[in-house]
């Protein structure tokens, strides 16, 4: 089956549906390094780069698309504007892209269709024919006569063999002629913790940026050289001192906000303020917290390896997780290889925006075995 992917990134949502014989064969990013790093992941691939909002683009992507007898499309908007870990302004032009994705849907009548967002899109405002409506109702306004529509709309990536608590909104669209109705498959009975997804992997402690407190973390080196034998990505970005103490002197699970003594300081050694899940450790126990484009900072939501505790008392691991380790919580291969010109901070940012494609397998199987 061919396929269409919109709002493509870099093609992370699409990894593993080639094990499914669907072939995305086309695909459209705005950005232009997105897109080089998309053609880098899946060479075969016609990337149509631009604005989707561009008629001669949006032209060129549905004309490309019939011309290939698309049969399915996998969409995944922007969510920026609705995203708990973004300002959450109702009125961003961006909750509105989805328009796009439904109009591709209706030109193009595929077989199947896929869209995803965050949760806070089920109650997020749109217009339609002058008036304001929720995005649910407008989906259904629009596509209800030609396709069946999922009953439950959000699923959690951890429910499905994903070491990360990412809950998202996905709308599975089946045309009505294929007489079936796509829902979300049978949740694993066991949850993937961070301990199994990570917990074998060599410690690590960040290159402290101030080069006169290097000296505090005597075995960086020896640490860096056991990491990259398990791979090249497996590796600790850098991070002030001033972070790291407070990190060093928090617990598993526990925010540095709660220590009494080592507390997030500013550089004047002042007491910062800060959210109640930021300068905090993961749970060994549990799955990651949501992957956001945040990842790479100490001071965000909930992205600090959860540590173990060292005989001094203080506890290992000061530090955001590896690229490595995100790609493995993130479901990507652990052999996943991203353009040598990339970034770190670009690779964090697009996993950050990525929905785990181990999830997207497993909502796909249930179609494909049913086309078999």
């Amino acid at each position: 089956m061919k396929g269409l992917s919109l709002f493509a990134n870099v093609g992370i949502a699409e990894t593993y549906l080639a094990d499914l014989n669907i072939d995305i064969v086309i695909a459209n990013e705005l950005l232009e390094n997105r897109c080089k790093f998309y053609k880098h992941c899946y060479p075969k691939t016609n990337v149509i780069c631009g604005d989707i909002a561009n008629h001669n683009i949006y032209n060129k992507i549905i004309e490309a698309a019939k011309k290939e007898k698309i049969d399915f499309i996998i969409a995944t908007p922007p969510c920026q504007g609705m995203s708990l870990a973004g300002p959450k302004n109702p009125l961003d032009p961006r909750n509105s892209l989805v328009k796009y994705a439904i109009d591709a849907i209706l030109d193009l009548m595929p077989k199947y269709a896929l869209l995803e967002n965050v949760v806070q899109q089920l109650n997020t405002p749109i217009e339609y024919e002058g008036k304001t409506i929720l995005i649910p109702e407008y989906i259904e306004k629009r596509l209800g006569k030609e396709y069946n529509i999922n009953s439950n709309k959000i699923i959690n990536s951890m429910d499905y063999g994903v070491p990360q608590n990412r809950q998202r909104a996905i709308f599975l669209f089946s045309r009505k002629d294929t007489k079936r109705k796509w829902e979300f498959p049978e949740k694993h009975k066991k949850i993937v913790t961070l301990r199994d997804a990570i917990g074998d992997l060599p410690s690590l402690d960040p290159l402290i940026k101030e080069e006169n407190m290097r000296y505090k973390l005597p075995y960086y080196e020896i640490k860096k050289e056991e990491g990259l034998k398990v791979s090249k990505y497996h590796y600790a970005k850098m991070a002030p001192w001033r972070q790291v103490e407070a990190m060093l002197h928090t617990k598993t699970g526990k925010s540095a906000f709660q220590n009494k003594i080592y507390y997030p300081k500013n550089v004047d050694g002042r007491k910062i303020r800060g959210g109640a899940f930021t300068y905090m450790r993961m749970n060994w126990d549990k799955p990651a917290p949501t992957v956001t484009m945040y990842n790479g900072s100490i001071s965000s939501f909930t992205n600090v390896h959860p540590g173990r505790k060292q005989k001094d008392g203080t506890y290992s691991d000061p530090r955001v997780l590896s690229l490595y380790e995100l790609f493995i919580v993130t479901s990507l291969p652990k052999d996943w290889n991203p353009p040598e010109w990339a970034s770190e901070n670009l690779i964090r940012q697009v996993i950050g925006e990525a929905i785990p494609p181990l999830l997207i397998k497993e909502i796909v199987s249930v179609i494909m075995k049913e086309e078999d």
